[in-house]
């Protein structure tokens, strides 16, 4: 039994195109708690690939285990799936941004951007979040709008909107 199935009840298997080696090394590259666990190979040849191609492969990312699936060009992702990285200052939520972005990725909006991969994320500042789930309704609908604006958060920006 490998590492993330000792203990973990679901874990979410990302289909990749003949890439998950390769999307796995850079989600570990690009956010702390993160690591490549395992790699495994095809046994025997099937459908997308040759006995001996990486079939899986096992990787954490921010603390959460994943398993990338090397199943060909059948599937790809759509933003109906995106995983929401919380964020505490303006350079942590550049960071993550622009390695995502300046990598393959696109810009998309109001947080929202998508790996090489094709994979979507949110990159979102937990200042954000408060800030559009104040009970002063006045203030969350001036922060909703001021990130309506947006591409990538500025914090400033939500926090000045939150002041009026």
């Amino acid at each position: 039994m490998t590492t993330q199935t000792k203990q973990v009840n679901i874990v979410p298997c990302l289909w990749f195109n003949k890439n998950a080696e390769e999307a796995a090394n850079f989600y570990a590259k690009t956010f702390p708690n993160s690591r490549v666990t395992a790699v495994h190979k095809s046994p025997t040849d099937y459908p997308n690939g040759k006995a001996g191609d990486v079939l899986t492969v096992e990787f954490t990312v921010l603390g959460q285990p994943f398993v990338g699936l090397n199943g060909g060009p059948e599937f790809s992702f759509t933003e109906a799936v995106s995983f929401q990285v919380f964020t505490d200052t303006q350079e942590e939520t550049d960071r993550y941004w622009n390695a995502i972005v300046k990598n393959g990725g696109q810009e998309i909006a109001c947080s929202w951007c998508k790996d090489k991969f094709g994979l979507s994320w949110q990159i979102v500042p937990r200042v954000l979040m408060e800030a559009i789930n104040d009970p002063d309704t006045a203030s969350a609908k001036r922060v909703m709008e001021a990130m309506m604006q947006m591409v990538k958060i500025d914090i400033a920006k939500i926090e000045a909107a939150r002041r009026g």
